[in-house]
C-alpha cells in the first residue's frame, strides 16, 4: 500500500481539471467562424466544416483512449490528449500569424489543425471513466454530473471571454497566442494532480491484479473494478444493445451540446444579425446553462432514476427544438434555446448515471463508444444544418435546421422508452428469483 495517494474527491477534481482545460480547446472555433464569416465571407458550408472538424477527432479518439482506462487507470491518455491538443492550438496560431495569403489557401491548414486541437474534448471519456472507479455505484450521477458539468462550463466561458474581449482588442493570433499558454500549464497542471482509481495505483506499484483488487475493495472501499483489457473491453460493451441505445441518445444530447456551441455564433449573427459579442454572450447562456444543469442533473438521476430523468429531459429538448424551428424572431429563440440548454444538460447527466448501471462488466469500453460515436454529433450535426443554410432562401435555413434535433429527440425518446421497459423486464426477473 506503500505510495498510494489520493482520495474519490481528489481523483474528481484531477479528471475535472483535465477534461476543462481539454475541452475549452472547442470553444475557440464558434468565435472563430463567426469572425471568418464576417470578415472574409466564409461560407455557410465551409463555416460548418470548420465548426465540425475538431467535434470529428475528439468523438473518435473517445473510443480507444477510454477503453484505455480499464488498463492505465486514465494519467496516460489523458496526458498524451492534453499533448496533441496543444499541438494543435500552436499549429492554428502559426497559420494565423504568419499567414498572409487568402482564406482557400489557409483553410485546408486550419482543417487540420483542428483535428489536433479537438483531441482534447476527447479527455471527456477518458475521465469519464476515471472518475467512475473512484466512486460506488450509489454516487455515481452525483460525481459524474459534477464532473461533465463543470467541464463543459469552458466552452461557455472561452465563447465569451473570446467573442467580446480577446478577439476584439488581440485579434484571432492573439486569441490563440494566450490559449496556447492556458492549455499548456493547465497539461502541466493536470500531470501534477491527476490521480488514478486505488486499483490503478497498486497495478502501477507491482501488485497482481487479484491482490489489487483486493486491497482496493477491502482496505480502499473501491467497488467497480475493469473486467477485461481495452480491446476485450470494447468487444464486451459493444455485445450489449444498451450500449448503443446510449450512443443514440448521447448522440442527440451531448453531441448537439458541442454542434450548438459552435453552431450558434454564426447563428445568431446571420439569423438575427446581433453583433458578435452578443452571438458570443447567447452563445455563452446556452453552453453554460447546460454545463450547470448537468451537475444538479446527476443527483436528479440519482433520485428518480437514469431512465425516468432522460425521459423527461429529452422530450424537454424536442419541445425546445420545435420552437426554435418556429421562432423568427430573438426574443423566442432566446426562450427556446434556455429550454434546450436544461434539456440537454439533464439528459447529458442521465446518460451517464446509465452508463455503469447498464454495462457494469465493461465501463472504460462503454464510456468510450457512448462518449466518442456520441460525441459525433458535433461533427454531423453542424454539417446537415448548413445545408439548410445552403438552400434557396438560406437565412431562413438557419430557423428551418432545428428540426434536425425534432427528428433526433423523437429517435431518443424511443430509445429511452425500450431501455426503461428491459430494465423493468430485468427487475421483475431479479424478485422473482429471490422469491
Amino acid at each position: 500500500m506503500t505510495g498510494i495517494k489520493g482520495s474519490p474527491i481528489q481523483g474528481l477534481a484531477g479528471a475535472t481539471l483535465g477534461f476543462f482545460i481539454g475541452f475549452a480547446a472547442v470553444s475557440l472555433f464558434g468565435p472563430t467562424v463567426a469572425y471568418l464569416e464576417k470578415s472574409v465571407g466564409l461560407t455557410a458550408g465551409l463555416a460548418g466544416l470548420l465548426i465540425a472538424v475538431p467535434n470529428l477527432s475528439g468523438s473518435i479518439l473517445r473510443i480507444p483512449f477510454s477503453a484505455m482506462v480499464d488498463t492505465t487507470g486514465g494519467r496516460r491518455p489523458f496526458l498524451i490528449l492534453l499533448s496533441l491538443s496543444t499541438a494543435g492550438i500552436l499549429g492554428i496560431y502559426l497559420v494565423l500569424a504568419l499567414g498572409q495569403a487568402s482564406i482557400e489557401a489557409i483553410f485546408p491548414l486550419l482543417l487540420i489543425f483542428g483535428v489536433l486541437g479537438g483531441c482534447g474534448v476527447a479527455t471527456f471519456s477518458v475521465g469519464i471513466s476515471q472518475t467512475s472507479y473512484w466512486f460506488s455505484q450509489s454516487k455515481q450521477g452525483t460525481a459524474l454530473g459534477t464532473y461533465a458539468g463543470i467541464g463543459n462550463l469552458a466552452p461557455g466561458l472561452f465563447a465569451v471571454l473570446l467573442s467580446a474581449v480577446t478577439i476584439p482588442r488581440m485579434g484571432l493570433p492573439g486569441s490563440y497566442l494566450i490559449w496556447l499558454g492556458f492549455l499548456g500549464l493547465g497539461t502541466l497542471a493536470y500531470a501534477l494532480l491527476g490521480r488514478n482509481a486505488w486499483y490503478f495505483q497498486l497495478l502501477h506499484g507491482g501488485a497482481s491484479p487479484e491482490a489489487a483488487m483486493r486491497t482496493a475493495r477491502e482496505i480502499h472501499g473501491q467497488e467497480l473494478f475493469p473486467k477485461a483489457r481495452a480491446r476485450e473491453s470494447l468487444k464486451v460493451s459493444a455485445r450489449k444493445w444498451q450500449t448503443w441505445a446510449l450512443v443514440g441518445i448521447y448522440f442527440t444530447t451531448f453531441g448537439g451540446f458541442i454542434a450548438l456551441t459552435g453552431w450558434l455564433p454564426s447563428y445568431w449573427a446571420s439569423f438575427h444579425g446581433v453583433p458578435l459579442a452578443t452571438a458570443g454572450a447567447l452563445t455563452a447562456l446556452y453552453s453554460l446553462l447546460a454545463s450547470v444543469v448537468r451537475v444538479a442533473g446527476g443527483p436528479i438521476a440519482d433520485r428518480f432514476g437514469g431512465e425516468r430523468t432522460a425521459l423527461f429531459a429529452v422530450g424537454l429538448t424536442g419541445a425546445a427544438a420545435v420552437v426554435m424551428t418556429l421562432a423568427g424572431a430573438l426574443g423566442p429563440a432566446v426562450f427556446a434555446i434556455v429550454l434546450m440548454a436544461l434539456g440537454m444538460g439533464v439528459s447529458n447527466a442521465a446518460v451517464f448515471k446509465l452508463v455503469p448501471q447498464e454495462v457494469p462488466e465493461a465501463i472504460g469500453g462503454a464510456a468510450g463508444w457512448v462518449g466518442g460515436l456520441g460525441a459525433f454529433g458535433g461533427f454531423v450535426i453542424p454539417n446537415l444544418m448548413a445545408y439548410f443554410v445552403r438552400t434557396p432562401g438560406s437565412r431562413s435555413g438557419y430557423a428551418r435546421g432545428f428540426v434536425i434535433f425534432v427528428v433526433l429527440a423523437a429517435v431518443s425518446l424511443i430509445l429511452v422508452l425500450v431501455m426503461r421497459h428491459a430494465s423493468a423486464g430485468r427487475r421483475r426477473a431479479h424478485k422473482e428469483g429471490d422469491e
